[in-house]
């Protein structure tokens, strides 16, 4: 079952190229979810009432092009497998044409919040979501190489407007901190996300960079070495 809504790039969602930023992109995108969900009966407080959870593992991202202001558009996901505690799903962006801008697929995880451990998927969300043909796109790995040589910038510490309604550190949060060290005008065609562990609130990050052939790898660490999440940029 396919889930899409018509949007218009608003001025509060670009950046200074007037066009659309990765950022607003992946908040789409997560909205596009959100929605999905809701409307299948299968949203928050259904999760809330059984401590339960969906938490995205994986990220990856391609994006044609960032559509302008005031550009239409139309946000579509569906989910295409279910195994055990795994969940994956797709995403596309088009213009009013019908061309698509810009796409993606996710790895879920669904957790269970009182034991902080993967839980089967219960057979009312099988039933709520009917499962459709998976995107032709190329799919990345799930995983992401950590290079063994990185530079490390100043720790910075997690605060409030970084969390969601998990109380943890949203996952486009995580793009976003690994956006700053880009250079200026860096345009990304490809992004690609592993996220490990969760950071809470006072949580201090560390980042370290990695640059080889105009491909940006940003991990970012606990003190004591914990990866939260890694991040490809290209």
């Amino acid at each position: 079952m396919k889930y899409s809504f018509d949007s218009r790039v608003r001025y509060s969602e670009i950046g200074e190229d007037k066009k659309l930023t990765l950022n607003s992109i992946i908040n789409y995108f997560q909205d596009c979810s959100t929605f999905h969900s809701e409307s299948a009966g299968v949203g928050m407080e259904f999760l809330a009432d059984k401590q339960q959870v969906w938490v995205l593992s994986a990220w990856q991202i391609v994006v044609e092009r960032y559509p302008e202001l005031c550009e239409e558009i139309k946000i579509s996901t569906w989910p295409y497998e279910f195994r055990h505690f795994m969940g994956k799903r797709n995403f596309t962006m088009e213009d009013k044409e019908g061309n698509r801008i810009a796409y993606a697929n996710t790895l879920w995880t669904y957790l269970d919040l009182r034991t902080g451990h993967p839980t089967n998927v219960d057979e009312k969300q099988i039933q709520a979501y009917e499962l459709e043909e998976k995107l032709d796109m190329k799919y990345a790995p799930r995983k992401i190489a950590v290079p063994k040589e990185c530079q490390e910038y100043p720790s910075f510490q997690v605060k409030s407007h970084h969390l969601d309604t998990n109380h943890h550190v949203n996952n486009g949060q995580y793009i976003l901190m690994a956006m700053e060290y880009l250079p200026a005008g860096f345009e990304v065609k490809e992004m690609r996300a592993e996220y490990k562990n969760q950071a809470v609130l006072d949580s201090v990050i560390v980042p370290k960079v990695h640059e080889q052939e105009g491909v940006y790898t940003v991990v970012l660490d606990s003190p004591a070495g914990e990866t939260f999440a890694v991040v490809e940029l290209r």
